[in-house]
């Protein structure tokens, strides 16, 4: 590659880094009147199960400004996710051959669909349940009073962990695209998949079992369609290749 070109994609990956951080500065600023919104909508799986009396606290004077702003800054990220690949593609598919772009296309929007899918997963179904769970538990004399800040930074763990989590299928078929793995040797592993399913699971999630239970289950579902998804793909390969 001569030294003009590679000038010139730098320069190229310079400009769409700088307007995927404009589109993310730019949401922010649209959504930053409504933090307190956003973090309210974030925090009702756990306000809608606080005991009678109960309220979350700002345990740091700050805390009432900054939290929701930080989760804001978050959720103009994600808003921006499909723009950011959008830029992130635009820059890689020249490289490409037809053949991976058709490929590489499905791929991408299905990874998107797939982190928001976990993200909301994790919003309306475990968050509830866990936290009506942990809520209930508490020893008689204690006040459930959370945190602001410890719960954002829960439940944006929570978060990242069932998005990615919810990625497993497109990580299974990348491996067997190039061919790390073979459809047949990852069935074979089943029994170790599902044990790091729940090992994972354990680590990312808060300490009670229905969380982990909602996230090991369907990581090793998601594995198990990420296999279906690799052996269908697999026999088109083989007869492009033949052809």
């Amino acid at each position: 590659m001569s030294e003009p070109t590679f000038i010139s994609h730098m320069i190229e990956l310079r400009d769409r880094i700088l307007r995927i951080v404009l589109a993310v500065m730019l949401v922010f600023v649209g959504l930053i009147y409504f933090a307190n919104d956003i973090y309210h909508f974030v925090a009702m799986p756990l306000i809608e199960r606080l005991p009678q009396g109960s309220t979350m606290i700002a345990t740091d004077v700050t805390a009432t400004f900054f939290t929701p702003i930080k989760l804001t800054f978050f959720t103009s990220f994600f808003v921006t996710m499909p723009y950011a690949l959008y830029q992130i593609w635009s820059f890689v598919a020249p490289a490409l051959y037809q053949k991976e772009k058709l490929f590489a296309i499905p791929l991408f929007i299905t990874s998107v669909l797939l982190f928001y899918i976990g993200v909301a997963f994790a919003h309306f179904l475990v968050a509830p349940l866990a936290f009506g769970w942990l809520t209930s538990v508490a020893p008689d004399g204690v006040a459930v009073m959370p945190d602001i800040q410890a719960y954002l930074a829960l439940v944006l763990k929570l978060f990242f962990a069932f998005g990615l989590a919810f990625e497993i299928p497109v990580a299974v078929v990348l491996a067997i695209r190039a061919g790390i793995a073979e459809p047949d040797s990852l069935t074979a592993k089943r029994p170790f998949v599902i044990v790091g399913c729940f090992t994972i699971a354990m680590l990312l999630t808060p300490p009670d079992v229905i969380s982990q239970f909602l996230l090991a289950i369907p990581m090793w579902l998601l594995f198990e369609i990420g296999v279906i998804w690799g052996k269908a793909i697999t026999p088109k390969e083989d007869e492009l290749e033949a052809e």
